[in-house]
């Protein structure tokens, strides 16, 4: 009987210590204090800013990615027919920088080739600008959340260990030990948003290159058609 009331309180001890030794991301936050509360907060908007810009950007991105396989095709068609109004039209009812580019050389036709080459290199620069809009702001969260978080992290350990100096060196090291990994919530939290921004901030430049390259390349096939003998 003794030894299950043993076992008993034994196991009550262990669940207390358990028990204690569970973390709470809130009570971590809230413990840290106003500074840390205040910093968590700039990384919560730092995040939803980045998120933003990332489905916004991508949405934008993938619709300008999008276009009718036959659109060079029928471009070359209305251009050796003559048919130049018709030509516009259909650039002007296609929303994407293809088409937009196209349009541009089409104004030109008539000109000298080195003309067009520069209308359309010109307008493939103003396409570029609009496709990376606010993408830098992704790679500044990625630069600066951990930075932030880290001074969080700083913050909290000068309070520590000013505490510890405060009570003549007889504070206990479980609440210091308590401060401390509270203080470096924030630069885990601070990490957690750079590595989120820096991931999106890399998609986006990737997706990116693959429009400007397709640009280029109808850019190119419309140049060729131009080249084309009567």
């Amino acid at each position: 009987m003794l030894l299950f009331q043993d076992l008993e309180e034994g196991t009550e001890i262990g669940a207390t210590i358990s028990e204690e030794k569970t973390l709470s991301v809130i009570d971590l936050i809230v413990n840290g204090g106003t500074g840390s509360i205040v910093i968590i907060a700039v990384l919560f908007v730092l995040l939803f800013v980045a998120l933003y810009i990332y489905f916004e950007r991508i949405f934008a991105i993938k619709a300008a990615s999008r276009i009718d396989k036959n659109f060079m095709d029928q471009i070359r068609d209305h251009v050796t027919s003559g048919k130049l109004e018709a030509a516009k039209l259909l650039c002007a009812q296609t929303d994407s920088p293809v088409a937009r580019l196209t349009e541009k050389g089409i104004s030109r036709i008539g000109k000298p080739l080195d003309d067009i080459n520069v209308a359309i290199e010109n307008a493939g620069t103003l396409e570029v600008y609009k496709l990376e809009k606010n993408v830098n702001i992704l790679a500044t969260v990625a630069g600066a959340a951990p930075m932030i978080g880290f001074l969080g992290t700083v913050i909290g350990m000068i309070l520590a260990f000013h505490q510890m100096a405060s009570s003549g060196g007889q504070a206990e090291m479980g609440l210091l030990a308590s401060g401390i990994y509270t203080a470096m919530t924030t630069t885990v939290a601070g990490l957690i948003v750079g590595i989120i921004a820096y991931i999106g901030y890399n998609h986006l430049v990737n997706r990116t290159d693959k429009v400007v390259h397709k640009m280029e390349a109808n850019a190119v096939e419309f140049l060729d058609l131009l080249n084309e003998p009567v």
